[in-house]
């Protein structure tokens, strides 16, 4: 990997990055547009089929809600997948995770409700996550799914899943693949943002104590933006 290459990786996205927000509630589609506009341009959709229309080359973050008449938030996703957008996506949902996410192309799954800081949080890593190779990337959305999934499931649940299992397998082959990158990734100070929601369970898999891991990364309950979708 040339300099340049790994330069990209890792340096803060500078400009200030296309946000597409998805939401059937035009309350919390306006609250989390508030909440990022002062950072970054934001575009907003109240519909699956809304969001199709905005979606364009130039959304590099895109913020879809699951839950949705009509076109549903997981169908989005799956076109935005097929159609060959290159945007990032976090699901921001009431649904808790179950083993149906573990084919899902997302990059992090959130469940509502988010706090403003989380959010801003969450837009920020994944603008420096599009920054980083695809080998990187794929670990860090797999990752992503084993935290969900291990955030509402008990272990002795997990062992017998056989969906889980594969998703571990497939971590484990990325890590191997990716280990020197990613401790590299770990040691530079805005390591918090690029893994965000991830940050534990990659230092754990890497046994590297790297910036930012004596501070957990917590869910907290007094949180912003409460929603069934």
């Amino acid at each position: 990997m040339s300099l340049d290459e790994r330069r990209s990786e890792s340096d803060v996205v500078s400009e200030q990055g296309t946000v597409l927000v998805v939401d059937d509630d035009p309350h919390l589609v306006g609250m989390y547009a508030a909440m990022l506009e002062d950072t970054h341009t934001v575009l907003t959709a109240t519909s699956g089929e809304e969001a199709l229309v905005r979606l364009s080359n130039e959304v590099d973050v895109l913020l879809l809600d699951r839950r949705m008449p009509g076109l549903s938030g997981d169908e989005v996703l799956e076109t935005v997948r097929e159609e060959g957008y290159d945007c990032r996506v976090a699901m921001i949902t009431s649904v808790d995770p179950d083993t149906d996410i573990v084919e899902m192309e997302f990059d992090a799954y959130v469940v509502k409700p988010v706090r403003r800081q989380d959010l801003r949080e969450f837009v920020e890593s994944l603008l420096l996550r599009a920054r980083c190779g695809r080998d990187t990337r794929e670990l860090l959305s797999v990752t992503s799914k084993i935290v969900a999934l291990e955030s509402r499931f008990d272990e002795d649940s997990l062992d017998d899943n056989e969906e889980y299992r594969r998703l571990r397998e497939r971590r484990e082959r990325l890590e191997a693949k990716n280990r020197e990158r990613i401790a590299e990734l770990i040691d530079r100070d805005e390591s918090r943002l690029v893994f965000r929601d991830v940050l534990q369970k990659i230092i754990e898999s890497q046994s590297v104590v790297g910036a930012g891991a004596s501070e957990p990364i917590e869910r907290t309950a007094d949180a912003e933006g409460g929603h069934d979708g």
